[in-house]
C-alpha cells in the first residue's frame, strides 16, 4: 500500500461515525499538508442504513472526483454489514480491510468472497466502551485506518486528533479523554 497516495473505502450504518470518521481522517491529513477527500456516497440517510463514505489522501494534487472502485483499505464499521454488502468489491489485492468485530480475521473471512489480501479485526466495542463507557466504534476505526494504512506518523496523528477534540468537545474534557484513549488502545491492539 502506498502510504503517499492511498484511497479508502469506508462502510458502515447510519449513526456509527463511519463519515464523521472519514472526514476527521481528510482533516488531520490536510493539517500534515497533504492533499485529501473525504466524502459520503449519498443514499437513504437515516438511521441504521448502510452508508459508504470516502477517503483519497496524497501528496500530490488530487484531480479525479468520483466514488473510489479500488479502493487500498476498506473500512467496516459494522460486521453485520459483512452478510448483506460485498465490502470487497473492488479491493485491491495488495490492499487491506479492517472490520469491527471480536473475531479473528480467519473467522470472517467466509464472508469475504473470496478475497485474499491482508485482513485485520478490531474490536472497536470493547475499546470504545472501556474508552468512553458507551459504543462510538468510529474513534477506533479512524485509529486502525491510520495504523494499517500508515497514511500518516502516528504522533502527529496523536496530536491533530487532541486539537480537534478540544475543539470540538472544548466544554467536555472527559470526551477528549476517552477518544484519545481508544485512539492509543486500538494502536496498541493493532502493534502500532
Amino acid at each position: 500500500m502506498d502510504s503517499k497516495n492511498i484511497e479508502i473505502r469506508w462502510h458502515g450504518r447510519g449513526g456509527q461515525g463511519a463519515k464523521t470518521a472519514a472526514l476527521l481522517l481528510a482533516d488531520v491529513c490536510f493539517k500534515t499538508g497533504a492533499y485529501v477527500q473525504g466524502f459520503p456516497e449519498y443514499g437513504p440517510e437515516r438511521m441504521g442504513a448502510p452508508i459508504t463514505a470516502f477517503n483519497r489522501i496524497s501528496d500530490k494534487e488530487i484531480r479525479v472526483h468520483s466514488n473510489i472502485y479500488n479502493p487500498d483499505l476498506v473500512v467496516v464499521v459494522d460486521e453485520t454489514l459483512l452478510s448483506s454488502v460485498d465490502v470487497t468489491s473492488g479491493l485491491k489485492e495488495d490492499g487491506a480491510l479492517i472490520v469491527n468485530t471480536d473475531k479473528e480475521p480467519d473467522d470472517i473471512r467466509p464472508f469475504l468472497n473470496g478475497y485474499a489480501g491482508s485482513v485485520y479485526t478490531v474490536d472497536a466495542r470493547k475499546i470504545s466502551m472501556d474508552a468512553l463507557g458507551r459504543y462510538f466504534p468510529n474513534s477506533p476505526m479512524l485509529a486502525a485506518a491510520v495504523a494499517i494504512s500508515h497514511v500518516m506518523d502516528k504522533d502527529d496523528f496523536i496530536r491533530e486528533m487532541r486539537a480537534s477534540y478540544e475543539h470540538k468537545f472544548a466544554k467536555k474534557p472527559e470526551v477528549i479523554e476517552g477518544n484519545m484513549k481508544a485512539l492509543t488502545e486500538t494502536f496498541a491492539a493493532l502493534g502500532y
